[in-house]
């Protein structure tokens, strides 16, 4: 078993103060990774159900393709960006990352799938504003390249309506959507994007005036820490 509680790393940055923390949780009997931003919980290893069938629910989308070229806009702890690298037909995937430090604790070791992310030759850690690909964001535009994507996946924000940052809005409008769609997708790509919210009915309406085809779905799984089930909500648009 390892220490109770370890703090990995913690850095101040631009968007606030980031640190990675390590601990063992006595209820799930093993060790827990957590990065937070301020008092904010961004991502923690106990539940990653969502952010994997986030990945799995866009390529679902593109089966009978190969060769995949695809892009995950937010890092993270790594999990989407692993399901995505299970999928023997994606060829390439850019992991966009605006923190360079969550980029360092993946290279250097500190997260469980980051050996594995780095190792493998078809994935790319880019750090940058995914935002600013859609003329949105804060910061410098990342280098992905101009060949467009047959899959868009972001798990960034906490939801449409509950932003990291407010620079991030522009991406969830219909000129924000428009732009993703034609600048950034093949024909009949996809954007799927994750949120900790219920769904929001009125954002997949505006997904529905951009995009040919949209849904969401919701992600279920078992949550041991409050007694019951909880969900996340998974958009899924196809262009």
């Amino acid at each position: 078993m390892s220490a109770r509680f370890q703090e990995l790393d913690w850095r101040a940055t631009p968007m606030g103060e980031l640190s990675l923390r390590r601990r063992y949780d006595p209820l799930f009997q093993k060790e827990v990774h957590e990065i937070k931003l301020d008092d904010d919980f961004l991502m923690s290893s106990l539940f990653t159900a969502a952010e994997i069938e986030l990945a799995r629910l866009a390529l679902a989308e593109l089966e009978g393709r190969d060769g995949l070229r695809v892009a995950v806009g937010g890092l993270g702890l790594g999990y989407t960006a692993q399901a995505v690298l299970e999928n023997p037909d994606v060829g390439a995937l850019v992991v966009v990352e605006a923190l360079s430090e969550v980029i360092e604790w993946h290279r250097g070791g500190l997260l469980p799938v980051g050996a594995a992310l780095v190792a493998d030759s078809r994935c790319r850690l880019e750090h940058g504003d995914f935002f600013a690909l859609v003329g949105a964001g804060s910061g410098t535009a990342p280098q992905v390249g101009a060949e467009p994507f047959d899959a868009l996946i972001v798990d960034i924000d906490h939801s449409p309506s509950h932003l990291l940052h407010p620079a991030h809005a522009g991406l969830y409008t219909a000129d924000g959507l428009r732009r993703l769609s034609e600048d950034l997708l093949v024909p009949g790509g996809v954007f799927a994007l994750w949120s900790n919210d219920a769904p929001d009915e009125d954002f997949v309406r505006l997904l529905a005036e951009v995009f040919a085809e949209a849904r969401a779905e919701v992600v279920h799984f078992p949550n041991p820490l409050q007694g019951r089930d909880a969900s996340n909500t998974v958009y899924v648009a196809v262009s």
